[in-house]
């Protein structure tokens, strides 16, 4: 809330540079603010009495969002790739989706691995659960299991992220 906006008998004010101006009507700070040619601007409304600021509206809203912006470019964003496995997958096969999952791991990503059931697959499921033991343990140094395997459909699911 800015200026004519701000509806309570009294305020506690803070000056340009700072300093507190003391709590007054917000008649007289609407005053005060017009008199050195800025804004009254609420910037603590729970507060009792509630906290205003004599700035440049303009200048204030302009720090708020670059502030915003540089929070937001600082947050790391983690993305969950996913590698897809079968249920008669080779020892060699099973190495090379390991490394690749080491690699999602190590830039920061949590990894989704799927085993994918087709046809007479769906029979054999508890002989399969072995496959994610083995990528599990293969990836246990830098990874750890998020999500147990758990059966959705006709696929199976397991999630690991990076060990802190």
């Amino acid at each position: 809330m800015i200026n004519e906006q701000i509806r309570d008998k009294e305020v506690r004010v803070i000056g340009e540079d700072g300093e507190q101006l003391g709590v007054m009507s917000s008649k007289d700070a609407l005053k005060l603010a017009k008199d050195a040619d800025v804004d009254l601007v609420k910037i603590a409304p729970s507060a009792t009495p509630p906290v205003c600021k004599l700035i440049d509206y303009g200048k204030y809203k302009y720090e708020l969002i670059r502030k915003e912006k540089e929070a937001k470019k600082k947050q790391k964003t983690v993305e969950t790739k996913e590698v897809r496995l079968s249920p008669n997958i080779d020892v060699n096969d099973l190495n090379t989706k390991c490394n690749a999952a080491r690699k999602f791991l190590e830039k920061g990503n949590k990894v989704k691995v799927t085993l994918r059931f087709r046809g007479r697959e769906m029979a054999h499921i508890e002989s399969s659960k072995h496959i994610f033991t083995d990528f599990a343990e293969k990836l246990s140094d830098i990874a750890v299991v998020e999500k147990a395997p758990k059966m959705e459909g006709r696929s199976m699911m397991m999630f690991l992220t990076e060990k802190r």
